[in-house]
């Protein structure tokens, strides 16, 4: 890892970024924490992906957070396996193309709930110094990684975007969505696995439903089409 230090310490720059861009917490001086509110910490996670390139994560320690003051629910639901095999013998069957769309840092483009607030130390190699000296804290205000809730409120940010857009929640699997056009007899069929989707589409011209879905998802959020 060491020889990979300049690259490391680039990727971390990198995240740092994206939660400034995202406004993922405030800086507060120490003396600002209230009284009876722990601070928890954020750690560096690591990881070198297949093609070379080096991800920094960096990640809320979520086991210190306390239940009922940092977080209240956690529950996210999880496309079943079932579903995805599904979704592609759908695919085989019908020739409809199955397209992957990946949400970049997905969690961070979730909302916290009002008044939902969780108190962190800075990222570590990160600290800035308040007026007294000491090092200054994060108010997070928007769901990172590691945090016990993240995940539920990434979902619950997700999914009712989807259905305003007019998809219709399947019964069987809450992770699964439909959508048809009944002017042109286009549908689309989603199934999402925490940060990606797996959307079936049979028509991909520029004004097709797929086509216009992708442009409101892409305006909507920060996602990447990894393809077939």
């Amino acid at each position: 890892m060491a020889d990979d230090a300049a690259g490391w310490a680039a990727a971390e720059r990198a995240e740092i970024a994206n939660h400034k861009a995202n406004g993922s917490w405030t800086l507060l001086d120490r003396s600002q924490l209230p009284a009876g509110r722990s601070l928890v910490r954020l750690i560096w996670v690591y990881k070198k992906k297949r093609s070379g390139a080096l991800k920094a994560r960096l990640c809320v320690q979520g086991c210190a957070q306390t239940p009922g003051v940092d977080y209240d629910q956690t529950f996210c639901a999880t496309m079943r396996p079932t579903s995805l095999r599904a979704l592609a013998s759908i695919a085989a069957g019908t020739g409809m193309h199955m397209r992957r769309w990946d949400f970049v840092a997905a969690y961070l483009q979730g909302e916290l709930q009002d008044g939902e607030v969780v108190y962190c130390h800075a990222p570590p190699g990160y600290a800035t110094y308040g007026a007294d000296g000491r090092p200054r804290i994060c108010r997070v205000e928007k769901p990172v990684y590691g945090m016990a809730q993240a995940g539920r409120r990434w979902q619950r940010t997700l999914f009712p975007w989807l259905l305003q857009y007019g998809f219709t929640q399947c019964a069987s699997d809450p992770c699964v969505f439909t959508l048809r056009d009944e002017a042109s007899s286009q549908r689309l069929i989603l199934g999402c696995y925490v940060d990606d989707l797996f959307i079936l589409h049979s028509d991909d011209r520029r004004d097709s439903l797929y086509a216009r879905f992708t442009d409101a998802l892409s305006a909507r959020w920060n996602v990447e089409d990894e393809g077939p």
